[in-house]
């Protein structure tokens, strides 16, 4: 699929560092930075901001078949490089291989290089939300990079809720869209129920002072490990992982002594932005060929309730893949490894 020249006037496009373990990094094209900035950007509460910075990290030549892949909460673009996501994908003759596409990994308004709270407006900055993100990561791709047209949109976790986000806003720009770790519904039940509940710890803290705090709250921390290890890491894993008490208090001992996130205000903006998610009234807009890849043990998104199997039996020529829970799988962080879907996804792209 032919692509458009990127507006060199509108782009600082300059080569970076690849992660050191980066697998395949001998052969990968050498990741780019792409910094652009998105001019009077509004928000869907109608405030306005006169520049709005955006992100990116690309691999490939621009003229290459564009492929925009979007990461999860607090992650970033650069991320997405890791051996465990990019290594299965974006090698020679792997489904992705960067010397056929033109890959696109933004960073998410509010998170990494992009802009956010902590770049000095705080809590001012303004309440952005999931439309937000994908209204940004549009600007990026059609003014920034001057594209048209996607030959796929593939997202994880909160990037699978921004790629049904695009299958429904922006219908006729891609080809393909292959949503993971996400369901195409309302934020609801125990997802939003622990979510609000870490929000809200951390901003009754009185360390955090409504955001103008000296120092990161001590909340952040203990709030960011509950809601991860509540939400994520799998059953059938956990037990193998932790079969005794012991081990079990190894492990969060482990977890609260890593680098907590970089910044309370981000954090907080970062998982409230989900807030009014919820695609599912505008599925009829679809007009892509739709791949949902979630796995059995997710404990965000449960597969026993059926509400994903029931949205997707409503767009023409869905396929639901549910990687099967095991030992190996980390419930909601399963398909962070490409190891398990990159197949399925090389299949669904030759169809």
């Amino acid at each position: 699929m032919p692509s458009h020249p990127i507006p060199r006037r509108l782009m600082l496009l300059t080569p970076i560092l690849a992660a050191p373990a980066l697998a395949e990094a001998q052969t990968l094209p050498t990741p780019r930075e792409v910094t652009w900035t998105a001019r009077d950007f509004r928000f869907h509460t109608g405030q306005v901001m006169p520049e709005l910075r955006l992100h990116a990290v690309t691999l490939g030549a621009p003229s290459g078949e564009p492929v925009l892949i979007l990461h999860g909460t607090g992650g970033t673009g650069q991320g997405l490089l890791s051996p465990q996501f990019g290594g299965p994908l974006f090698g020679p003759g792997q489904p992705l291989d960067a010397a056929r596409y033109f890959i696109i990994l933004p960073d998410a308004l509010g998170a990494g290089r992009s802009a956010k709270p902590s770049d000095g407006l705080r809590a001012a900055f303004p309440r952005y939300n999931y439309a937000d993100m994908v209204a940004a990561q549009h600007r990026l791709v059609t003014e920034g990079l001057g594209l048209s047209r996607l030959r796929l949109v593939l997202g994880n976790s909160m990037g699978g809720m921004h790629a049904w986000l695009w299958a429904v806003t922006h219908p006729e720009m891609m080809a393909a869209v292959v949503p993971m770790a996400a369901q195409p519904t309302e934020m609801a039940s125990r997802n939003w129920m622990l979510r609000r509940l870490m929000i809200e710890s951390i901003q009754r803290d009185p360390a955090y002072n409504q955001g103008n705090y000296t120092q990161q709250p001590p909340s952040l921390r203990m709030a960011s490990v509950f809601y991860a290890t509540a939400t994520n890491g799998g059953t059938l894993a956990y037990q193998s992982l932790a079969p005794s008490r012991a081990a079990a208090d190894r492990m969060v001992e482990e977890r609260l002594a890593a680098p907590m996130p970089a910044d309370a205000n981000d954090f907080i903006y970062q998982w409230d932005s989900s807030r009014d998610y919820n695609p599912e009234p505008l599925l009829d807009r679809i007009r892509a060929r739709v791949l949902a890849i979630n796995s059995a043990d997710d404990e965000r998104n449960p597969p026993e309730t059926g509400i994903t199997q029931a949205a997707i039996a409503r767009i023409p020529g869905a396929r639901l893949h549910l990687i099967p829970a095991s030992t190996e799988t980390r419930g909601h962080g399963t398909t962070g490894n490409a190891r398990f879907w990159a197949e399925e996804l090389r299949g669904f792209l030759a169809g």
